[in-house]
């Protein structure tokens, strides 16, 4: 089962009515991501202007860009590297998600085994390698981003859930792990919540981080590596010039490129070819006030793991280094016609029911307040994990379509694409996930009616024991295997 969002509701969708609890813990959220709402984002850097060159253009400020553009100067610390980024480093999904740092590339072992079996073996070593890497490359460069490798607990909250978690902890023994299987006790030994039934316990696999905070480290070690980078500098065309190379435009200037390494995910994509395989799913998260220590007493949560609940539609929930609780997911929504607006940032249906949902969780937790209410927008490609290419005759290369597991698998698609830069053949560009692309999204308006039928039938399947409706099961033969 993969656990992270695909199919959404439709905008009109209800919430329930919010009570008085939900209502007064939710006013004076701030509207802004509680990562980026904190002291310590460097100023921006100045928008480029003018004619420029570089051996390297990356395109976004994001987790990928910055990871492609420091590890281009890893590899060779002469290379000329410059980032463009349309509005601030981590501003967009770096900056918003919940800091799960997990090392599987493939969003989940079991998506990984039913699309890539062959070397999901491969694929899991190079995971655990890379969020072995992640964790030298912040101690290296000294980012205090609060990173911490406690692993994730998956917990059930219905009775069918449990033979999910207990199919998940025998495919992870087939490759040698022993995750941790727990009866409803021992898990609320773990995090103490009534809804608890049982849970999993990737103690290995998954770290927490501030996600903010990790970006701003990645932007300070790309610059004192050398980087250029210029912030508030969107990119509108890509053209090819021939033998000079790429020219990258920006509003106030360009850069000639010998190669551009495109990571912008769903925004405004540069390459036509990728808005076949893109839809924007906005995710929407909670921030509560930091517990007291009584507070935090009453829900245990001593070993501070992050947390999900094994649903189609999922929460996934963590604790943050001044202990509030970061609650976010379930509701994904799809605003037909695929359309991007600041304003979409804001749901407040949503929040209620999220707030409703998170006070079934933690009843004892009532009264508390939220501090912080926003959303943002996920990458998501049909196969839940990123796809990888190139064009322009393999001087441009490109990552997309992380699908919610973008905190590590991000600089893993860093390294991808420079290997596609490279133009020998590797490890990397040798692998089949690699090589092969999801299935394209039909045209709208199409496109929006699929997703939504999708969405409602994993709400009725959560509401019938896990059963999976015909569309469901038809999505499945046809290798699309929609589970969340």
């Amino acid at each position: 089962m993969t656990r992270r969002q695909m199919a959404a509701r439709a905008p009109a969708a209800r919430a329930p009515a919010a009570g008085a609890l939900t209502a007064g813990a939710l006013a004076g959220a701030r509207p802004v991501s509680y990562w980026l709402d904190q002291p310590g984002a460097p100023g921006p850097a100045s928008p480029l202007a003018g004619r420029a060159t570089a051996r390297l253009a990356v395109i976004g400020g994001g987790f990928t860009g910055l990871w492609t553009a420091l590890l281009a100067k890893e590899r060779d610390p002469s290379s000329d590297v410059v980032l463009l980024e349309a509005r601030t480093v981590a501003w967009a999904a770096s900056g918003r998600n919940g800091g799960f740092c997990s090392a599987s590339l493939t969003h989940g072992l079991a998506n990984g085994v039913a699309r890539f079996g062959g070397e999901i073996e491969t694929l899991e070593r190079l995971g655990a390698r890379n969020l072995d890497e992640i964790a030298d490359a912040i101690a290296r460069y000294q980012i205090d981003c609060g990173f911490e490798r406690t692993g994730e607990l998956t917990v059930a909250t219905q009775d069918w859930q449990l033979a999910t978690l207990r199919e998940s902890a025998e495919a992870n023994r087939a490759l040698g792990r022993e995750p941790e299987l727990l009866g409803r006790e021992r898990v609320r030994a773990e995090i103490d919540s009534p809804t608890y039934l049982g849970g999993l316990w990737d103690t290995g696999g998954c770290a927490l981080v501030d996600p903010a905070r990790l970006a701003w480290g990645l932007r300070r070690a790309c610059l004192d590596a050398g980087v250029r980078i210029h912030e508030h500098a969107p990119v509108t065309a890509v053209h090819d010039e021939g033998q000079a190379g790429l020219r990258v435009h920006t509003a106030r200037g360009s850069v000639l490129a010998a190669r551009v390494a495109l990571g912008t995910g769903v925004y405004r994509p540069l390459l036509r070819r990728l808005r076949h395989y893109l839809v924007p799913v906005y995710d929407y998260v909670l921030a509560t006030e930091p517990l007291t220590p009584a507070q935090l007493a009453g829900i245990g949560w001593r070993h501070r793991q992050g947390a999900a609940d094994a649903g189609n539609q999922f929460h996934y929930y963590r604790l943050t280094a001044d202990n509030r609780i970061l609650w976010g997911g379930y509701d994904a929504v799809y605003y037909n016609g695929g359309r991007i607006t600041a304003a979409h940032d804001q749901r407040p249906g949503t929040f209620a029911l999220l707030a409703s949902q998170f006070f079934t969780t933690f009843p004892q937790l009532a009264g508390i307040r939220f501090s912080h209410a926003w959303g943002g927008v996920i990458d998501t490609c049909a196969r839940f994990c990123a796809f990888y290419g190139t064009a322009h005759g393999g001087r441009l290369a490109y990552a997309a379509g992380y699908t919610g597991l973008g905190v590590g698998a991000s600089r893993f698609g860093a390294n991808v694409m420079l290997d596609l830069l490279a133009g020998s053949p590797s490890e990397l560009t040798e692998l089949s996930m690699v090589r092969s692309k999801p299935v394209p999204f039909p045209p709208e308006p199409v496109r929006s009616a699929v997703i939504q039928l999708t969405r409602a039938s994993l709400a009725r399947a959560d509401r019938n024991g896990g059963r999976r409706d015909l569309w469901l099961r038809t999505l499945d033969r046809l290798g699309l295997g929609f589970d969340s």
